[in-house]
């Protein structure tokens, strides 16, 4: 192999053309007025970095997965990243941490930056696509709690999480299929996923219904089973699957429940599934409504290779739900629940905010609404790219993860040239990504 000579050049290579795209985006929000206009407690009133500058360059490293306060050092000097992002000065890190710190010890910020991001989903008329129940259409809204891992630190609320390590907790809201982010609240590790749920559950609703008038389907693990969170959902014409918990309940009497009300179905020689479902009232403020608990037991006589057992094995699953549709039905909505589990992921390790950067459990949850605001900027990004064909990977897809974009779209490399009094990226013409990134910011120019 020959040897490659390294030299240092005054042309202006870039190696994140993307943030043009993002900038384009925050152009479409009221992010940067609003967070001007809102003084902070011991800041000047006309400080050297604004609001906006510190807001913008934040989400701009969060967009490229960097999320520590140093990595801004890197683009203090990039015309580019002032260009593409509409910076009139990029902080540096001890700014970049400091203004978060007094940012945090307010709301406001966290307000602005939740309603802006439903803002940019309902003004570029993001698809939020549904599932089906019997033909019927449900905006899915999915509610979870995720465990931050933040072992071997002595950060503020890092505490023994349900998974056995030191972190937070934080609960999410994603909805539709696509896995927009419609709320977040930080909570310490060893706090219980309910602790809040039923306050969350109805900001959360308001928030689905500034971006949908559709139906909406709740899905919630166990650890939510209570009825607090059923009467709620009742009250506010929002139908639901809840996975039950089981506490003290014991096989046998739903085996005992399941023959006398369900149907079986025998898969195999030794294995009967029963499915059905028995009423449950509820009591609300001024009538009572029935619900439903769907089950699923299953009995096993013999092993799937062909050992007979001397005692069988029972297990059983059941859930709460308003909906009126076949208990397969119901069950195999509830599993599309998991899927936001990718969606945790993406947040954690795509844009690293797992090992949150602070030290200081407020300004932590203002970063985590930063991260959120990313995560729905990228995410708008993706699904953009998929309306056409014109991306090099051809494998059918409906969601298109994170990484992929910053991956793809956000570091594609180009060269920033001042030509005509007109700023212009050159791309090679070898890109095969180039007629989508050119797609994409015409988009939402």
């Amino acid at each position: 192999m020959k040897k490659l000579v390294i030299e240092a050049t005054k042309e202006r290579i870039v190696a994140q053309s993307g943030l043009a795209i993002v900038g384009n985006l925050l152009n479409l929000t009221n992010l940067a007025s609003r967070l001007n206009a809102y003084r902070l407690p011991d800041i000047s009133r006309n400080p050297v970095c604004s609001n906006a500058d510190v807001a913008k360059s934040y989400i701009g490293l969060l967009c490229q997965g960097k999320s520590d306060y140093d990595n801004i050092e890197t683009f203090r000097e990039d015309a580019f990243f002032a260009l593409a992002l509409d910076i009139q000065r990029v902080p540096s890190s001890p700014t970049l941490r400091q203004r978060l710190d007094q940012a945090a010890l307010t709301e406001k910020w966290k307000a602005i930056l939740h309603e802006e991001s439903l803002n940019l989903i309902r003004n570029t008329n993001a698809e939020i696509s549904p599932v089906y129940a019997k033909d019927k259409p449900y905006i899915p809204v999915d509610l979870d709690v995720s465990p931050f891992d933040n072992s071997k630190t002595k950060k503020e609320g890092v505490e023994r999480t349900y998974k056995g390590c030191d972190g937070y907790a934080p609960m999410f809201g994603y909805i539709g299929q696509e896995g927009y982010c419609l709320h977040v609240e930080m909570r310490k590790g060893n706090d219980h996923c309910q602790k809040g749920t039923p306050n969350f559950i109805k900001e959360t609703i308001q928030s689905a219904r500034r971006l949908t008038d559709q139906p909406l389907l709740f899905r919630l693990d166990s650890g939510n089973d209570s009825r607090d969170n059923l009467i709620i959902l009742l009250e506010n014409h929002a139908s639901f699957i809840i996975k039950r918990n089981p506490r003290k309940e014991k096989a046998e009497d739903w085996l005992y429940i399941a023959r006398k009300y369900g149907i079986c179905c025998e898969e195999r020689e030794g294995k009967k599934v029963y499915l059905g479902s028995i009423p449950e009232t509820i009591q609300l403020k001024d009538q009572i409504r029935t619900i439903r608990k769907v089950f699923k037991v299953i009995e096993r006589t013999i092993s799937r290779d062909g050992q007979i057992f001397l005692i069988p094995e029972y297990e059983f699953e059941t859930y709460w739900t308003d909906l009126e549709v076949p208990p397969h039905v119901v069950i195999s909505l509830y599993h599309d629940h998991g899927t936001c589990e990718q969606f945790h992921s993406e947040i954690k390790s795509e844009l690293d905010l797992e090992r949150l950067p602070s030290g200081k459990y407020e300004t932590n949850g203002l970063v985590l609404h930063f991260g959120v605001f990313a995560y729905n900027l990228l995410r708008l990004i993706g699904q953009e790219s998929l309306k056409k064909q014109d991306a090099p990977l051809k494998k059918k897809a409906t969601r298109r993860r994170i990484r992929t974009v910053i991956q793809n779209m956000i570091t594609l490399a180009s060269k920033l040239v001042y030509q005509g009094r007109q700023w212009k990226l050159k791309v090679t013409a070898t890109n095969k990504w180039l007629p989508t990134f050119a797609r994409l910011y015409d988009a939402f120019y």
